[in-house]
C-alpha cells in the first residue's frame, strides 16, 4: 500500500495527465472542418444564398471544394487562425473565416480588395446536401428553355440577357448569357411556382428569384453580395440572342493595330513590338484576378497556349487589379499564373476599371467588358476582338466559341 504522500504525488500526476489529455482532445477536434459535404447559407439583405461546400483529405491535409451544378473549385489554403480557421477562396482576395463547432460552422465571408469593408456572415451544417428547401412543394411550372431576359437596377439602367435553364423535376440548373459575359454555373429549385437558384464562385454571390405571371412571363429578382439589387422580367423565347460579341468593340478609325507598353510581373517592359513577338500570331486578353469569366477563359488558353505555341502562337494577358499599387497587382496576377499554370506573359495594365483600361488602350472605342480578347495576325494587325466570355457553365454556347475559336485559330497560324 502506498503512503499517504505517495498518494498525493500519484494522485496529482495523474491529475496532469487528465487534463493535459483533455487539452490535446479538444486542440484536436477544434475548427477542424469534417469531411462531407456542407450547406452554407450566406445572410444579405434579408435574404439566404446557399451554396454547398465539400471536404476531403488530400496527402493529409484537408481541402475543399465550392460546388456549383457541375463545377468543383478547389480550395486548398486553410489556415488556423487564433480561435478560427481562415479559408482562402482561390485565386481570389477574399476569405471565409468562421469557427467549427462539430458539425456546425459560423462565421465571415470577407473581400479584402474592396475599398470599403466587405463582410458576410455565413452559418454552414455538415451533412446537408439541399441547397434551398430539403423538401420542396411539388413544382407546378417548368422553367426548363430558353428566356428573353431584361435586367433593370434600382436607377432605372436596364441590360439585356438570354436565360437557359433545365429543369429536372424540381431541380433546375442552368444560367444567363448577357454582353458581357455569363453568370456562370446556377443551380436550385423550383419550390411550388417559385424559382430559386443560386451560385458562390469565391468572389461573388447571386440569388436569383422568379415567379410565372398570368400571362406567361417571369418576374424576378436578384440579390448581389451586399448590396446588389436588380429586377429582371422573362418571355420564352427559343430565337433570343443577343448582339453579336464580335462586333461590340473595335477599332477606332485610322487604326489597324494595337500598341502598348507595359510591366510583367518582375518590372520589365514588354511591348507588342518585341522581337518575341514579330511574325507570331498575337492574343490580347484584357483580364483581372477577380473576374471569374476571366478565370474561366484563363482556364481555356492556359492548355491551349502550351499546346500551340510551336505553330508560332504568343498570348499576353493584360490584368487590370484592383489596387494600384504594382506590388500588390502582381502579386494577385501571380496567384493566378500558378493556380492555372499559365505560361505565356501576364503584364500589369491598370487598374479594374473599364474607363481605365480603354484608356490605356487608345486604339479601342471603348472597353466594355472584361475579359476582351484581341486576335492580332502574323503582319501585326488586329483581325477580331472579342467582347465577354461564354463559359462552360453556358454549355452549347460555351462549345460554339471553342468551335469558332478553332476555326480563327487555325486560319490565322496558317498564314505565312
Amino acid at each position: 500500500m502506498l503512503d499517504t504522500p505517495t498518494r498525493h504525488i500519484l494522485f496529482f500526476a495523474l491529475a496532469i495527465l487528465a487534463t493535459i489529455t483533455a487539452c490535446t482532445s479538444t486542440t484536436s477536434t477544434h475548427n477542424t472542418i469534417q469531411p462531407g459535404t456542407w450547406r452554407v447559407s450566406l445572410q444579405t439583405q434579408g435574404q439566404e444564398i446557399p451554396f454547398i461546400m465539400e471536404a476531403a483529405e488530400d496527402s493529409g491535409k484537408t481541402v475543399l471544394y465550392l460546388v456549383n451544378g457541375e463545377e468543383r473549385i478547389l480550395l486548398d489554403e486553410i489556415q488556423q487562425q487564433d480561435d478560427s480557421v481562415k479559408i482562402g477562396l482561390h485565386i481570389f482576395d477574399a476569405d471565409l473565416i468562421a469557427k467549427v463547432d462539430g458539425d456546425k460552422m459560423a462565421g465571415r465571408f470577407v473581400k479584402n480588395d474592396t475599398p470599403e469593408p466587405y463582410s458576410i456572415p455565413f452559418t454552414a451544417e455538415h451533412g446537408k446536401t439541399n441547397r434551398f428547401a430539403e423538401n420542396p412543394a411539388p413544382a407546378k411550372y417548368n422553367y426548363s428553355g430558353k428566356w428573353e431576359v431584361v435586367f433593370s437596377d434600382k436607377e432605372g439602367s436596364s441590360y439585356k440577357a438570354v436565360g437557359v435553364f433545365d429543369q429536372q423535376g424540381s431541380d433546375v440548373t442552368g444560367t444567363f448569357l448577357t454582353e458581357t459575359g455569363d453568370y456562370r454555373y446556377l443551380e436550385g429549385q423550383v419550390d411550388g411556382e417559385q424559382l430559386k437558384l443560386s451560385t458562390f464562385d469565391g468572389n461573388h454571390a447571386y440569388l436569383f428569384k422568379a415567379k410565372p405571371t398570368a400571362d406567361s412571363t417571369l418576374q424576378g429578382e436578384l440579390f448581389s453580395g451586399m448590396t446588389g439589387y436588380e429586377t429582371w422580367a422573362a418571355k420564352r423565347n427559343e430565337q433570343a440572342q443577343l448582339a453579336s460579341a464580335d462586333t461590340l468593340t473595335y477599332l477606332k478609325e485610322g487604326y489597324d493595330e494595337l500598341s502598348f507598353n507595359f510591366p510583367n510581373l518582375n518590372g520589365e517592359q514588354v511591348s507588342l513590338s518585341d522581337p518575341k513577338y514579330d511574325g507570331k500570331v498575337v492574343i490580347v486578353q484584357l483580364l483581372g484576378s477577380w473576374c471569374p469569366n476571366c478565370m474561366d477563359e484563363t482556364k481555356f488558353l492556359s492548355p491551349y497556349y502550351d499546346q500551340n505555341k510551336d505553330r508560332g502562337l504568343e498570348i499576353i494577358g493584360l490584368g487590370f487589379e484592383r489596387s494600384p499599387e504594382f506590388d500588390k497587382a502582381a502579386a494577385r496576377l501571380q496567384k493566378m499564373k500558378d493556380r492555372f499554370d499559365i505560361d505565356y506573359d501576364l503584364l500589369v495594365a491598370g487598374v479594374s476599371d473599364k474607363e481605365a483600361a480603354a484608356k490605356a488602350l487608345p486604339a479601342l472605342n471603348h472597353v466594355m467588358s472584361f475579359p476582351t480578347t484581341i486576335f492580332i495576325g502574323r503582319d501585326g494587325k488586329v483581325r477580331k476582338i472579342h467582347t465577354g466570355f461564354s463559359g462552360p457553365g453556358t454549355g452549347k454556347y460555351y462549345e460554339e466559341w471553342v468551335t469558332e475559336f478553332n476555326k480563327t485559330m487555325d486560319q490565322l497560324l496558317a498564314e505565312k
